[in-house]
């Protein structure tokens, strides 16, 4: 029976890590730590929950089931488990997430060297692309070319940065800002959707199997216990990063008050401590971050549509490169204005569906328990996003005052208590049922 070695696993898990790691996990993580000031650690612990925790569950929940989103989402039937992963696929695919690391990587690391417009952009963007394309080709190679040269260059990086946050503090603690001194931990918790790392979870998840596969491992029980390691190097390596940029933008008050996100805290904190080396440092760093993370997003996308549609693996490699090229060149602003909403609508049921595949034993009927809270999740997540998306007003009063909706947690309590609805309706129904069709 074909095992790893050591230094495979190890090579797993810090592909694993890598392909997380994109612009979001390195913008917001300061602009958190600046904003909230004394409450930074209630902002980080919150953070954390969804931008380390929900994703290294759902790498667990989906090596449990051999890594295929549909799988995991089979109780709500096939209809609608197509459509959540389509969404899910496009959202950390060629709509938001894969645009986004060629935007940020330009804006953050090569904008203050070239300057921002809109023809260095689309240059850079084009660049960018290429390579993404060239090495998405082969996905079977990832672990070698992510695993072994990519990842441990980056991981060198972010070593550098955050070691110089605790050795080299720019200065002291400023004050916080209103929303975090009122609810540290939800305003860090809704952050936390926004590195979109469940999301990519969700995504990642057949393409670390798949590297799994290609070393010849074919024990389903190896390959769960496998890819549940990754997860949690992922997952360490993760926090270790975030704890460190928290502290970063937390000592970064008297070199960036005022900034308005986390790209700006982290040039003038970089140029403050590097001196002319910080911009090309900073450069390096964040391309390297988000080129690993869009090859991951482009290799997982393809992959998927082209099971469910009639095209090749390379056809759509090229049809998302393109794509993505084009939406990049919206630039950064627009494209974070959009994603806000889709995000905080489409979270929520991937968060409850995740959550309830470890109870899936509890139940008579998966479909009975798992739907309806999933349904009603998505609902109260799409008045959150309306909120969000700055249509407030346009809502009945009743919603717009929700338990937890200040917080953008509305869809939490209708959930719990859906959950405990339907518990009851599968127990009185008693025999255990298929799940839907």
């Amino acid at each position: 029976m074909k095992v790893l070695k050591g230094q495979d696993i190890l090579a797993l898990g810090f592909m694993t890590f890598a392909l997380f790691v994109g612009a979001g996990n390195i913008i917001f993580p300061p602009i958190v730590g600046l904003q909230a000031g004394p409450h930074v650690w209630m902002a980080a612990l919150g953070f954390l929950v969804t931008a380390v925790g929900l994703p290294v569950i759902t790498v667990i929940a989906l090596a449990r089931v051999g890594g295929a989103m549909d799988a995991l989402s089979s109780p709500i039937g096939k209809i609608a488990g197509g459509a959540l992963a389509a969404v899910c696929y496009l959202a950390v695919g060629p709509l938001f997430a894969t645009p986004r690391t060629a935007t940020v990587s330009f804006e953050v690391g090569l904008a203050p060297l070239t300057g921002d417009t809109p023809m260095a952009l689309f240059l850079y963007s084009l660049v960018y692309f290429l390579v993404v394309f060239w090495v998405s080709l082969y996905p079977g190679r990832l672990l070698d070319t992510v695993g072994r040269f990519l990842a441990p260059l980056k991981i060198i990086a972010l070593a550098v940065l955050g070691i110089a946050a605790f050795a080299l503090p720019a200065g002291g603690i400023g004050e916080a800002e209103p929303a975090y001194a009122a609810a540290p931990f939800s305003q860090g918790f809704i952050n936390g959707y926004l590195t979109m790392d469940t999301l990519g979870a969700l995504v990642f998840g057949i393409v670390i199997v798949n590297a799994i596969r290609s070393r010849g491992v074919e024990s389903p029980r190896l390959i769960t216990r496998y890819a549940i390691i990754a997860g949690l190097i992922a997952g360490v390596g993760l926090a270790l990063v975030y704890v460190s940029l928290f502290r970063l933008g937390s000592g970064s008050h008297a070199v960036a008050a005022g900034a308005s996100n986390g790209a700006a805290v982290l040039h003038a904190y970089v140029q403050h401590t590097f001196g002319s080396l910080g911009s090309g440092f900073l450069a390096v760093l964040i391309s390297l971050a988000c080129l690993v993370t869009a090859v991951g997003l482009t290799c997982a996308c393809a992959e998927y549509f082209a099971k469910v549609l009639p095209l090749s693996y390379r056809t759509l490699v090229i049809i998302l490169a393109v794509f993505s090229l084009l939406v990049s060149n919206l630039g950064l602003t627009k494209l974070i204005q959009f994603s806000i909403p889709v995000l905080t609508a489409i979270y929520p049921p991937c968060i409850v569906l995740v959550a309830l595949s470890f109870c899936k034993e509890l139940w008579q009927s998966q479909g009975r328990v798992v739907a309806p809270v999933m349904l009603v999740s998505l609902v109260f997540g799409l008045i959150d996003a309306l909120k969000g998306a700055g249509f407030a007003d346009a809502l009945p009063d009743v919603l717009s005052h929700l338990p937890l909706g200040d917080q953008g947690l509305a869809w939490l309590v209708p959930a719990v208590v859906t959950l405990v609805v339907a518990v009851v309706v599968d127990r009185a129904m008693g025999k255990r049922s298929e799940a839907l069709a």
